[in-house]
């Protein structure tokens, strides 16, 4: 009899839950299934195949080293606020945090450092491709470095480098992070949290006050900030084609800058297509960075979400270079003559990189008959040598490569001054 009424008793069990899943709507039914639309392949993983086949060639026996940075924790630095109370965080970091302002200590380390020396041009094609026999360059190992390289950086030309930028970093091997900004008594954020190698692009600028500024892709913000923090904009205009992108934009400004210097003769917002800004102000900016949109390669090998090696994305990744090429293009046509240019990227690519490059000086001269020369930045390199880990084989420009005692970037940037 016991074991009826147990029986009877599961069977009821058994209508009871019957007849709730019969009450479901059929669109609360889930069963679990395969989607056919699923890729059997992340493209994370996709990202990784095909810089494996295409960065071992091009690094090396780098390339380990590089591949595992860029698969570890990003490391940040702090670009303090000019608008706000600069002193306070700046004792706050020297003294508590035990961070450096890696800008001032650089400079501090040149002696013969003047804020706007003419820098030494030099052809675009005078540096050979890299061969796979060519020696790596031993300030990629810690080592090293400290072996050879004397206390004060060996520079025979200083290079000129956008004043007013301040911006804290940990030392080499040192994983501690910042804590998120708070705001200060005029409710503007104390420091945006960005990737230093970064701000290189805005240094090697060199704004000088009084000077029309164009950044071309602007969003997300971070160099439009920095070039902000120079205090040397008469005029800045930031453009970028992403709607949704130039919101976030609006959201830093708004936390970083007074509203007294976001005024409509001080600070233009636009989204138009960067390709035809050289079109709509020809020689107009006395200083334009060409910030192109790019394969990412950190955030392709780390986040699913909008990976440009994705299959779908396939033909906008194909043609990367030729977009770069004419943003870069478009940026050298809106500069004035005596202008400077500079082109950066977050990609390890020579085809997005040195090659875009040595493309648009060639189309500009050929077809718009304009004059450029390539600035050399090697003294860049030397300059913040203990922060960045540079690599020394680019055709033209400088390229920082992430590394695990110094996890930035990857960076490339290179300075164009047009002649005429």
């Amino acid at each position: 009899m016991a074991a009826l009424r147990r029986s009877s008793c599961r069977l009821e069990f058994l209508i009871v839950k019957l007849r709730q899943w019969q009450r479901l709507e059929r669109r609360n039914i889930y069963k679990k299934k395969w989607a056919s639309s699923l890729p059997r392949v992340p493209s994370t993983q996709l990202a990784l195949q095909s810089m494996d086949m295409n960065y071992s060639l091009q690094f090396g026996d780098l390339w380990p080293s590089i591949r595992l940075a860029l698969l570890c924790e990003q490391k940040y630095a702090a670009l303090l606020n000019g608008f706000g109370d600069v002193e306070k965080v700046i004792q706050e970091f020297e003294e508590r945090v035990k961070a450096r302002d890696f800008v001032y200590e650089a400079r501090s380390q040149w002696p013969e450092w003047t804020p706007h020396t003419d820098s030494q041009p030099r052809a675009v094609q005078d540096s050979p491709a890299p061969g796979p026999s060519d020696p790596e360059p031993s300030e990629f190992s810690d080592d090293c470095t400290a072996e050879q390289s004397p206390s004060t950086p060996d520079m025979k030309q200083p290079i000129p480098i956008s004043p007013n930028l301040k911006c804290f970093t940990f030392p080499r091997g040192d994983t501690t992070r910042f804590k998120p900004a708070r705001p200060d008594g005029l409710r503007l954020l104390e420091y945006y949290l960005m990737d230093a190698a970064s701000l290189l692009p805005v240094l090697t600028l060199d704004v000088r006050p009084g000077h029309t500024v164009l950044d071309l892709c602007a969003a997300p913000g971070g160099k439009s900030l920095a070039l902000l923090q120079t205090e040397c904009c008469r005029h800045l205009a930031i453009n970028d084609i992403s709607i949704s992108r130039l919101n976030r934009l609006h959201k830093i400004l708004h936390s970083y800058v007074p509203k007294n210097l976001r005024t409509e003769d001080r600070l233009r917002i636009t989204s138009f297509d960067g390709r035809l800004w050289g079109e709509i102000e020809r020689n107009t900016f006395d200083r334009v960075l060409v910030d192109v949109p790019c394969t990412t390669d950190r955030h392709s090998v780390l986040e699913e979400d909008n990976n440009i090696f994705s299959r779908l994305r396939l033909k906008e990744r194909q043609k990367l270079p030729l977009l770069q090429t004419q943003l870069l293009l478009s940026g050298i046509l809106a500069t004035k003559p005596g202008g400077s240019i500079i082109y950066s990227t977050c990609s390890l690519s020579q085809l997005q990189n040195e090659y875009v490059v040595e493309r648009a000086v060639q189309v500009a001269e050929t077809e718009h008959n304009v004059e450029l020369r390539l600035v050399d930045l090697s003294a860049i390199r030397t300059l913040y040598r203990n922060t960045f880990n540079f690599y020394h084989h680019c055709r033209v420009g400088e390229l920082v490569l992430p590394h695990l005692t110094a996890n930035y970037g990857p960076m490339y940037f290179c300075k164009l001054d047009r002649i005429h």
